[in-house]
């Protein structure tokens, strides 16, 4: 057996110099196809370049940016929105001061109330209104996470959430007649952590590593105001990257207008100051949040805060004000995630995390090799009962391929059977109104006809009177002549 091991061994470190050296020969492959498309793209660009032509007069074409701009606020804007974390860390109360309303309800119940023995998956839309913009905002809650003794897998629901928004997308863009597919996919996942003043528990970064790769990650720190400065740079340490857990990353705006709205916040917010570090958003990385549903007045002005017993916090020891840059990171929270950066999130959403599911979904449907996830023992097993396994793990593959296969040629036939009987009884439906309003002017028609019979008869009656009388006041009038003759 000691033999077997070594030899297993010995096989698997001349194989590792291989799997290194195909893999070295796939990077260069793919550093060469980017290559040959970006020297496609330059010459490309060349090209219409020097087939650039100017125009003599006012064509109509540079009005397309505010096309777009009308067709985009009609239709209005989709945002959905995912909060985790455990129960009582202000995540209702955080998402009431981001939107500056009661986006609940007087009667949603408080954390003591909302604590499940497993964690559940709550969404609720809202339509918020800015100045002719209307979003339509989906708060998605999970309460019960990190309240049970075993968390074992609480991240699990969240998982199977996110995955099954984008299998409806999915779905939606395999339909045959693709009609308006609203994206309920999960844009953004706000994660608290917990002031605990140590760092971050095992159950943080276990969640964030295995949600990095399918969300935007925001992590937080819930109710920064019990820690003391010094806590909170704990947290701000580089003890995310020591873990490799994948963050959303604020990108720079190219757009002109999205860098004067960030350098008037910085300005206006005194977002350089020296109690935050002159950090980056990156390197402020947990964010330190404190969240209010209360509006006091600080120095004439009024603001969400928290009272205290001691004062108000625009001094040292005076009330905490949730927009003061110097007691929080909710400015910056709030500026970059709605301000400058929400339309990011959807792109990052879109072209990375939704891309990524779509590619291993199809994948696994088109994939015809083995499944490189066997276990070792499989590695023993002789030649031929290799072979009878592989041979049996590929007739289910395509016989689990010729289902699918099967079931979305019935879903495309039932589409199309659908939509020939909507077609059907469309037609049968205006057969019947053009036969009803047929049946109605047939009538209109022989009413008519029966009362100028009516008339005719009538008429006629009345002139044969007339003619009789005329006749009769004719004789009468010849006997009266003839008796005057006589006399």
């Amino acid at each position: 057996m000691r033999f077997q091991e070594t030899e297993n061994n010995s096989e698997k470190g001349m194989k590792e110099p291989e799997k290194d050296k195909i893999q070295l020969d796939k990077a260069l492959a793919v550093i060469w196809s980017e290559i040959h498309c970006l020297h496609d793209d330059i010459e490309l660009m060349m090209e219409l370049i020097q087939n650039q032509r100017n125009l003599e007069g006012y064509v109509g074409f540079a009005n397309l940016p505010n096309q777009v701009y009308r067709k985009s606020v009609k239709r209005g804007f989709e945002f959905t929105l995912m909060v985790v974390g455990e129960s009582g860390l202000g995540k209702s109360t955080l998402i009431n001061s981001l939107f500056l309303t009661d986006l609940y309800s007087k009667d949603y119940p408080g954390p003591s109330q909302r604590i499940k023995k497993t964690v559940q998956v709550e969404q609720s839309k809202v339509l918020i209104k800015e100045g002719g913009v209307q979003l339509t905002l989906t708060i998605v809650d999970t309460p019960g996470f990190g309240d049970a003794v075993d968390n074992s897998n609480c991240w699990q629901p969240v998982i199977n959430y996110i995955d099954s928004k984008f299998e409806d997308f999915l779905n939606a863009e395999s339909r045959v007649n693709r009609r308006q597919m609203p994206d309920n996919r999960v844009h953004c996942c706000l994660y608290f952590i917990a002031p605990s003043g140590h760092g971050l528990k095992p159950l943080d970064i276990e969640f964030m590593k295995r949600l990095h790769d399918k969300v935007n990650v925001i992590p937080l720190i819930a109710k920064a105001d019990t820690l003391t400065p010094e806590e909170c740079q704990i947290f701000k340490k580089q003890e995310i990257q020591e873990h490799k857990i994948k963050i959303y990353e604020f990108p720079d705006t190219e757009d002109d207008e999205d860098s004067k709205l960030i350098r008037k916040i910085k300005l206006d917010e005194n977002w350089w100051t020296v109690t935050n570090y002159a950090l980056s958003p990156q390197e402020k990385m947990p964010l330190a949040v404190v969240g209010s549903n209360v509006v006091i007045e600080v120095n004439g002005r009024k603001v969400r805060g928290r009272q205290y017993p001691w004062g108000v916090a625009e001094d040292v020891f005076l009330p905490v004000s949730v927009e003061n840059g110097e007691h929080c990171d909710f400015t910056v929270l709030r500026n970059m995630l709605i301000r400058t950066h929400m339309q990011d999130l959807k792109d990052v959403t879109n072209n990375v995390h939704y891309e990524n599911y779509r590619s291993k979904k199809l994948a696994a449907v088109t994939c015809n090799g083995v499944d490189a996830t066997r276990s070792k023992g499989q590695l023993t097993k002789s030649p031929l009962a290799q072979m009878e396994e592989e041979r049996r793990e590929h007739v289910m593959k395509m016989k689990k391929m010729e289902t699918e296969m099967e079931q979305v040629f019935e879903m495309k036939v039932k589409e199309k059977k659908q939509k020939l009987k909507d077609s059907e009884a469309e037609l049968e439906r205006r057969h019947e109104q053009m036969k009803k309003n047929l049946e109605a002017q047939y009538k209109e028609l022989e009413e008519k006809r029966r009362l100028f019979e009516e008339e005719k008869i009538n008429w006629e009656t009345q002139q044969r009177v007339m003619e009789q009388q005329k006749l009769d006041a004719s004789k009468t009038m010849e006997k009266n002549k003839k008796k005057g003759k006589i006399f």
